[in-house]
Protein backbone atom coordinates (compact mmCIF):
# COMPACT_ATOMS: atom_id res chain seq x y z
CA UNK A 1 0.00 0.00 0.00
CA UNK A 2 1.23 3.41 -1.02
CA UNK A 3 1.65 6.23 1.76
CA UNK A 4 3.16 9.39 2.37
CA UNK A 5 5.33 9.75 5.54
CA UNK A 6 6.90 13.62 6.57
CA UNK A 7 10.93 14.09 5.80
CA UNK A 8 11.64 15.83 9.07
CA UNK A 9 14.48 17.71 6.92
CA UNK A 10 12.76 19.92 4.35
CA UNK A 11 8.95 19.38 5.72
CA UNK A 12 7.85 17.68 2.85
CA UNK A 13 5.89 14.51 2.21
CA UNK A 14 7.64 11.73 0.26
CA UNK A 15 6.13 8.63 -0.81
CA UNK A 16 6.45 5.21 1.29
CA UNK A 17 5.10 1.66 0.95
CA UNK A 18 3.85 -0.69 3.32
CA UNK A 19 4.62 -4.06 2.32
CA UNK A 20 3.87 -7.45 3.03
CA UNK A 21 7.75 -8.34 4.71
CA UNK A 22 7.52 -11.73 2.90
CA UNK A 23 7.19 -10.05 -0.61
CA UNK A 24 10.63 -7.66 0.19
CA UNK A 25 14.14 -9.21 0.32
CA UNK A 26 15.03 -7.26 4.09
CA UNK A 27 16.01 -8.81 6.88
CA UNK A 28 13.76 -8.00 9.79
CA UNK A 29 14.64 -5.71 12.59
CA UNK A 30 15.75 -7.27 16.03
CA UNK A 31 16.82 -5.79 19.32
CA UNK A 32 20.81 -6.31 18.26
CA UNK A 33 19.61 -3.47 15.63
CA UNK A 34 18.75 -1.41 17.99
CA UNK A 35 14.72 -2.19 18.16
CA UNK A 36 13.07 -2.90 21.05
CA UNK A 37 11.39 -6.02 19.60
CA UNK A 38 12.84 -8.75 17.53
CA UNK A 39 10.96 -8.47 14.33
CA UNK A 40 12.76 -11.31 13.25
CA UNK A 41 12.07 -13.87 15.63
CA UNK A 42 8.11 -12.63 15.96
CA UNK A 43 7.14 -13.23 12.43
CA UNK A 44 7.95 -16.65 12.47
CA UNK A 45 5.17 -17.02 14.75
CA UNK A 46 2.17 -19.04 13.51
CA UNK A 47 -0.43 -16.53 12.23
CA UNK A 48 1.60 -13.59 12.70
CA UNK A 49 1.32 -11.19 9.64
CA UNK A 50 4.96 -8.69 9.39
CA UNK A 51 4.30 -5.46 7.38
CA UNK A 52 7.17 -3.40 7.15
CA UNK A 53 6.80 0.20 5.74
CA UNK A 54 9.95 1.56 3.65
CA UNK A 55 10.93 4.83 2.34
CA UNK A 56 10.78 5.45 -1.45
CA UNK A 57 13.88 7.18 -1.03
CA UNK A 58 15.61 4.25 0.64
CA UNK A 59 14.63 1.05 -0.04
CA UNK A 60 16.81 -1.07 2.05
CA UNK A 61 16.17 0.79 5.27
CA UNK A 62 13.27 -0.21 7.42
CA UNK A 63 11.13 2.76 8.95
CA UNK A 64 8.44 0.87 10.94
CA UNK A 65 7.33 -2.92 11.49
CA UNK A 66 3.80 -3.85 12.30
CA UNK A 67 3.04 -7.93 13.25
CA UNK A 68 -0.47 -7.90 13.27
CA UNK A 69 -2.86 -10.92 14.27
CA UNK A 70 -6.23 -13.13 14.28
CA UNK A 71 -6.67 -14.31 17.61
CA UNK A 72 -9.22 -16.65 17.40
CA UNK A 73 -9.43 -15.96 13.52
CA UNK A 74 -12.05 -13.12 14.53
CA UNK A 75 -10.29 -11.13 16.40
CA UNK A 76 -7.86 -8.56 14.77
CA UNK A 77 -4.74 -7.90 17.49
CA UNK A 78 -1.81 -5.63 16.78
CA UNK A 79 0.70 -8.02 18.57
CA UNK A 80 3.45 -5.08 17.64
CA UNK A 81 4.18 -2.01 16.14
CA UNK A 82 7.40 0.07 16.10
CA UNK A 83 9.07 2.65 14.18
CA UNK A 84 12.45 2.76 13.87
CA UNK A 85 15.24 3.85 15.82
CA UNK A 86 16.08 6.68 13.73
CA UNK A 87 12.88 7.89 13.96
CA UNK A 88 12.34 8.30 17.46
CA UNK A 89 13.31 11.97 19.54
CA UNK A 90 14.45 15.10 18.29
CA UNK A 91 16.80 14.13 15.57
CA UNK A 92 14.06 12.04 13.90
CA UNK A 93 14.32 11.45 10.22
CA UNK A 94 10.62 10.46 9.52
CA UNK A 95 7.20 11.72 11.09
CA UNK A 96 4.11 9.60 10.39
CA UNK A 97 5.42 6.85 10.01
CA UNK A 98 3.61 4.87 13.38
CA UNK A 99 0.27 6.54 11.95
CA UNK A 100 0.61 5.06 8.54
CA UNK A 101 1.18 1.11 10.45
CA UNK A 102 -1.57 1.92 13.14
CA UNK A 103 -4.06 3.28 10.37
CA UNK A 104 -2.99 -0.22 8.30
CA UNK A 105 -3.47 -2.57 10.91
CA UNK A 106 -7.26 -0.84 11.37
CA UNK A 107 -7.46 -1.45 7.79
CA UNK A 108 -6.65 -4.93 8.30
CA UNK A 109 -9.25 -4.65 11.24
CA UNK A 110 -12.43 -4.23 8.70
CA UNK A 111 -11.09 -6.23 6.22
CA UNK A 112 -10.35 -9.64 8.58
CA UNK A 113 -12.25 -8.70 11.53
CA UNK A 114 -15.15 -11.20 11.74
CA UNK A 115 -18.83 -10.60 13.16
CA UNK A 116 -18.72 -7.97 15.90
CA UNK A 117 -15.13 -7.59 15.84
CA UNK A 118 -15.17 -6.50 12.69
CA UNK A 119 -13.61 -2.72 12.61
CA UNK A 120 -12.11 -3.11 16.12
CA UNK A 121 -8.61 -3.06 17.00
CA UNK A 122 -7.22 -4.55 19.77
CA UNK A 123 -3.32 -4.05 21.55
CA UNK A 124 -1.75 -4.37 24.41
CA UNK A 125 0.02 -1.27 26.14
CA UNK A 126 2.77 -2.68 28.78
CA UNK A 127 5.92 -1.15 30.23
CA UNK A 128 8.51 -1.77 32.57
CA UNK A 129 7.90 1.78 34.24
CA UNK A 130 4.26 2.19 35.24
CA UNK A 131 4.40 5.65 34.29
CA UNK A 132 5.68 5.48 31.16
CA UNK A 133 3.10 2.68 30.22
CA UNK A 134 0.27 5.62 31.86
CA UNK A 135 2.08 7.88 29.47
CA UNK A 136 1.99 5.64 26.31
CA UNK A 137 -1.76 5.05 26.91
CA UNK A 138 -2.38 8.33 26.76
CA UNK A 139 -0.60 9.13 23.83
CA UNK A 140 -2.81 6.52 21.68
CA UNK A 141 -6.05 7.95 23.26
CA UNK A 142 -5.09 11.72 22.05
CA UNK A 143 -3.14 10.62 18.94
CA UNK A 144 -5.19 7.24 17.55
CA UNK A 145 -8.78 6.98 18.90
CA UNK A 146 -7.80 4.46 21.91
CA UNK A 147 -10.13 3.99 24.45
CA UNK A 148 -8.41 2.01 27.31
CA UNK A 149 -10.58 -1.82 27.68
CA UNK A 150 -8.45 -3.64 30.52
CA UNK A 151 -5.29 -2.69 32.33
CA UNK A 152 -3.18 -3.14 29.50
CA UNK A 153 -5.40 -3.53 26.77
CA UNK A 154 -6.56 -1.03 24.38
CA UNK A 155 -8.76 -0.52 21.51
CA UNK A 156 -9.21 1.39 18.31
CA UNK A 157 -12.89 1.80 17.60
CA UNK A 158 -14.56 1.72 14.16
CA UNK A 159 -15.37 5.31 14.36
CA UNK A 160 -11.52 5.62 15.35
CA UNK A 161 -9.83 3.19 12.97
CA UNK A 162 -11.65 5.29 9.59
CA UNK A 163 -10.43 8.43 10.86
CA UNK A 164 -6.99 6.90 10.74
CA UNK A 165 -7.29 5.40 7.71
CA UNK A 166 -8.65 8.99 6.03
CA UNK A 167 -6.09 10.65 6.87
CA UNK A 168 -3.28 8.62 6.95
CA UNK A 169 -3.97 5.94 4.18
CA UNK A 170 -5.39 8.16 1.66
Amino acid sequence: MNVKILKIEGNVLIDAKISDSKLIKISLPSVADGWRFNFNKHSKKKNFETYVLISEETFEKIEGCLIFEMKDKIEPYMAYVEIAPHNKGTIKEYDNVAGCLIAYACRLSFTKGEGDFTGWLAFDVMEEDKNDEIKLMAMYCQKYHALRFRETTMVIPPQGGQKLIDEFLK
